[in-house]
């Protein structure tokens, strides 16, 4: 049986397009899973445009942002049926003896390959995929917000786990893309003041971290940083896609603050790091999630703590891609959401 699909399908800008695709064959220790709803992430527009940094093996079917329904089991699964609702991780591909994987950490093992690059996505009807990734959704969660739990675990890795954030911290959050929105909201749960910080074009997403209880900044954030004591703000997230932020963070973070970098750029750095050392600055690389994050960011999500909905610019058939795509590509919307035909 075929089924749309959209496809990644050579490295040039722009190749990207419908295709009919076979149903995929699992293995011993797979699921077939039905998608009901995929998430677009910044990074399936960056291989649109050609502007990633990253190998792709093409062609690839897009979508890591996803959840849906089993209906299909391989033999030698255990623990799960057809029917179940679940979401999955993005590490599709891990070497169990890498010494990362043995420690829980296989985000970090650096053969790891994910859906939408290194193996076929989900923005089409069905996707294989390992058991050991997948998480029950209650049933109270809709699939169209619980396929973004994954920049949901981006965010709380970020923010929980590599910073170090204390009710009534002043934060400024670089960069109001969906990372960013759903940083601030997370340094909120967590009990900080936030400010989010972005340029005239950002106005519309801003105006979406502002339902979370964020100060909204466009152009010169030292101000709101030092305004407590003069010495500059507790943290700095930094989801910005560019390197210069980082100059930025590093100006307006107090001594002995923290800086958390989860947004990545190809450019160079081009300035000077002197301030890390002389404000004795923790920098803090954030990269990607492991399985106790899914599970807490479920629990967040079903229990209604913490809301996507705001973010959900739509959701379109993944025939519409294209207009998909140009709207979060435009800042029209935080995040647009596909589902199959």
């Amino acid at each position: 049986m075929k089924s749309a699909a959209v496809v990644n399908y050579a490295p040039e800008k722009g190749s990207v397009e419908v295709r009919e695709i076979e149903t995929p064959t699992i293995g011993s220790e797979d699921v077939l899973l039905e998608v009901a709803n995929v998430g677009v992430c910044g990074s399936d527009l960056h291989q649109w445009t050609a502007d990633h940094s990253w190998p792709v093996n093409y062609p690839v079917v897009l979508g890591h942002e996803f959840g849906g329904r089993i209906v299909e089991i391989g033999k030698d699964v255990e623990g799960w049926k057809v029917g179940d609702r679940v979401v999955s991780e993005t590490a599709a591909i891990i070497s169990p003896n890498n010494p990362m994987t043995k420690r829980g950490l296989y985000n970090l093992d650096p053969t790891r390959k994910g859906f939408g690059y290194g193996v076929n996505g989900a923005m089409t009807k069905y996707v294989r995929v390992p058991s050991r990734i997948l998480h029950h959704v209650p049933d109270q969660l809709p699939f169209e917000q619980a396929c973004l739990t994954e920049p949901c675990c981006v965010a709380y890795s970020a923010v929980v786990k590599n910073a170090r954030i204390e009710p009534g911290d002043r934060v400024v959050v670089l960069g109001p893309g969906t990372i960013g929105i759903l940083c601030a909201a997370m340094a909120r749960l967590c009990g900080a003041q936030v400010a989010i910080v972005g340029l005239p074009q950002d106005a519309h997403r801003l105006e979406i971290a502002k339902q979370y209880g964020c100060e909204v900044i466009i152009g010169d954030a030292k101000p709101w940083a030092t305004a407590r004591d003069g010495l500059g703000c507790d943290g700095v997230i930094d989801a910005a896609g560019a390197s210069i932020t980082l100059k930025i963070a590093l100006d307006i973070v107090r001594p002995a603050g923290w800086i958390s970098k989860v947004g990545w750029g190809p450019q160079p750095l081009g300035f000077n790091l002197d301030p890390l050392v002389q404000k004795n600055i923790t920098l803090q690389g954030s990269f990607s999630h492991n399985w106790p994050i899914w599970e807490r960011v479920i629990a967040l999500l079903s229990s209604g703590q913490f809301d996507v909905k705001p973010i959900i610019g739509g959701v379109w058939p993944v025939t519409e891609w294209h207009e998909a795509f140009e709207k979060m590509h435009k800042g029209e919307v935080v995040k647009s959401v596909l589902r199959p035909v």
